[in-house]
């Protein structure tokens, strides 16, 4: 159908603008002046027989699964569905749990998918004890799934690659989080995290780097109570050790925390903070704390 724009007229030759479809051409010299291609209907079907429902049909796709959220589950009949759960026989309900059963037996068919579902649901664990964002969980669970293409598993153990993928993220994305306090929260020790690290540095050359003191000192600040002035009072010790370029050999996280009590010392109004405080929150020896003061009052 073809629609003439009487008040419209061509940029090019002052001639009229006519709308076919989804293109504005003009009749005299051609040009498409404007187009179109937005289905602007509604994203849902309805019938006359039925209530419209504008739900959309299901949740996002995921990296995080190993189906990428696409199968579907057979619930156990919460909510709206439970009265249809009451008059149910009990030989009726006994067919539907070895359906959901085999349903779910069927949705891990490979002893492959199986590691998958297993190393997800780890980091989906560890990514929820550490508060770390959703970003950061689908990045891991790619590298994870990467790592498993390259058949570095072997030998090795899905709770040390689960652990070493999420804290190889927090590399590569700037996210302040220690070796230590990764295997806290999972259920791999060190050695475990270190040896599954090495091998996705080593095989897969990521692009990490040294993590800068200024990442922990949110974090830490809001551990030991301190006022954004001390953070910011820290933030310009650490940005100097930074620019002096002494900060070779030493521990990011500790030099973090003793700017922080280094900063908490500098005035009276603002509280004050130990050296074993500040030790502590950033899982340091107080000689660590001690050491990096000297070389703050050294510059």
């Amino acid at each position: 159908m073809q629609i003439a724009d009487s008040t419209a007229v061509c940029p090019e030759c002052d001639g009229r603008l006519r709308t076919n479809g989804t293109e504005t051409v003009c009749e005299d010299c051609g040009l498409v002046s404007a187009e179109d291609t937005i289905d602007r209907g509604p994203e849902w079907r309805s019938f006359d027989d039925e209530e419209t429902d504008r739900r959309r049909t299901g949740a996002p796709l995921t990296r995080s699964r190993h189906d990428r959220g696409l199968s579907t589950e057979i619930g156990f009949g919460t909510g709206s569905n439970a009265s249809y759960r009451a008059r149910l026989t009990g030989r009726k309900r006994r067919q539907i749990a070895r359906l959901r059963r085999e349903h779910n037996r069927a949705r891990i068919s490979t002893k492959a998918k199986r590691n998958q579902v297993y190393g997800f649901s780890e980091i989906r664990r560890i990514t929820a004890s550490l508060s770390l964002p959703k970003s950061a969980k689908e990045q891991a669970c790619t590298l994870f799934k990467s790592a498993q293409s390259e058949g570095l598993f072997q030998g090795r153990s899905l709770e040390g690659f689960a652990a070493a993928s999420m804290y190889a993220i927090c590399r590569t994305c700037s996210l302040a989080r220690t070796v230590d306090e990764v295997t806290a929260v999972s259920r791999a020790d060190s050695d475990e995290l270190q040896v599954a690290y090495d091998a996705l540095n080593r095989e897969l050359g990521l692009p990490t780097g040294p993590i800068e003191p200024t990442q922990y000192l949110p974090r830490y600040a809001s551990k030991l109570d301190l006022e954004s002035a001390v953070e910011q009072r820290a933030n310009v010790h650490a940005s100097a050790l930074l620019e002096a370029e002494v900060m070779s050999g030493r521990n990011p996280s500790g030099v973090a925390a003793a700017c922080l009590y280094k900063a908490a010392g500098e005035r009276d109004e603002w509280p004050t903070v130990t050296q074993a405080q500040a030790a502590d929150v950033a899982d340091v020896a107080p000689a660590t704390i001690r050491s990096t003061v000297t070389l703050i009052d050294d510059l």
